[in-house]
């Protein structure tokens, strides 16, 4: 089978290794002794859109179709990030990770089809609707969990109602429109893909409407398993397609699993007083469904050492207590990484979006080391 695999831009710096705890490249960082960030100052020109457009063209010439650009209160806005990064690349897609209820539909099919033109084609979807709390405040955002998706689903439907008709009108709870087109040449430009992520039950049913892809964190494989089919028996009893699967997997892979796991070591034994990020207090305060599965299934347990949070071999829980980001990913050899990527591949994945600190060095090593040994990869 065919299996598009991304990797995840850093937008909002990052160490220079996964065993350090301070942001010395990218981002908007203040200096420190290390920091590759723009000291204006000094004459320093190094931006944070250079570094991602070194990643861009690492990740490129290593393999991967495409780059994720997330979107978080401390990052550049992807749709900026996008339009800046094109001209780095020439085939590699960039993957737009937005909220629909911060920009009106109209608008979001006028910015996408021009990029489309620009680019050739190479915008891709990332729809997130919100895990609430304090971030979905920092956007001014109070709409709840549910409605979030009910909006989500229904910017959809303009959004694609005004790409795919010279006029079009809409009554609807959250949205109205009347007479919305674009222009006859930008109506032309194909439709991105939809990866759409959510775990709660309002984002399967929005899911099952809207998305190319159903999106979600690596989980252990037996739940991931469980929640894909259940993806699969809500569009069939809808009458709907079932859309394909993806996961969002962070990778740590050396020569040898034991070069692997020192690298874990070395970065727990450096977590104390750590801030951990997006999974942390913030999160906790929120209604991601994703972020509470990822705590059910054992991630975030620091009682035992880091070996305790294997739940399953090279499938590790601590991620997120070196890094801001989701809790499980890969740790082994590239060969080991491999043969859990192709195992996921069996269960039914069919794309991925890979990462790894820092993201420029970690996408050349898994791009050459790992990528090539997959199996069930058809380039």
């Amino acid at each position: 089978m065919s299996v598009d695999i991304y990797w995840r831009i850093s937008m909002e710096g990052e160490p220079s290794a996964l065993r350090h705890g301070t942001a010395t490249r990218g981002g908007f960082a203040p200096h420190r002794p290390g920091n590759i960030a723009p000291r204006p100052e000094s004459g320093d020109t190094h931006t944070p859109v250079d570094y991602m457009a070194e990643v861009v063209r690492a990740t490129e010439s290593s393999g991967f179709v495409g780059g994720l650009l997330p979107s978080f209160p401390e990052t550049d806005d992807p749709w900026a990030a996008a339009s800046e990064l094109a001209a780095e690349s020439e085939t590699y897609r960039f993957m737009i990770a937005f909220q629909p209820g911060f920009l009106h539909p109209v608008q979001a099919a006028r910015m996408s089809a021009t990029l489309q033109l620009a680019t050739g084609g190479r915008v891709v979807y990332n729809i997130i609707s919100g895990g609430g709390g304090p971030q979905q405040l920092w956007w001014g955002d109070k709409v709840a969990h549910d409605d979030r998706y009910a909006r989500t689903s229904e910017f959809l439907d303009v959004l694609k109602g005004i790409w795919n008709n010279p006029s079009f009108d809409f009554d609807g709870r959250f949205f109205r429109v009347e007479g919305g087109h674009l222009p006859e040449e930008l109506r032309d430009q194909p439709f991105p893909e939809i990866f759409f992520s959510g775990s709660s039950p309002a984002a399967i049913d929005a899911a099952g409407r809207h998305a190319d892809y159903y999106l979600s964190w690596l989980e252990p494989f037996g739940p991931l398993t469980e929640k894909f089919a259940a993806v699969r028996k809500h569009a069939d009893a809808s009458g709907l397609k079932s859309p394909k699967f993806a996961v969002r997997v962070d990778v740590l892979a050396r020569e040898t699993e034991e070069e692997a796991w020192d690298e874990i070591r070395r970065g727990w034994s450096r977590r104390e007083g750590r801030h951990v990020g997006e999974t942390g207090d913030a999160k906790k305060a929120g209604e991601s469904v994703g972020w509470a599965r990822s705590q059910q299934f054992g991630a975030g347990n620091t009682a035992g050492g880091y070996r305790d949070l294997e739940i399953a071999p090279n499938v590790w829980g601590g991620f997120d207590q070196l890094r801001p980001g989701p809790a499980f990913g890969l740790v082994g050899d590239y060969h080991q990484v491999a043969e859990r990527l192709d195992e996921l591949m069996n269960l039914g994945v069919d794309a991925f979006i890979l990462a790894g600190v820092p993201h420029l060095e970690e996408a050349r090593r898994v791009g050459g080391q790992v990528l090539p040994l997959l199996k069930g990869r058809i380039s």
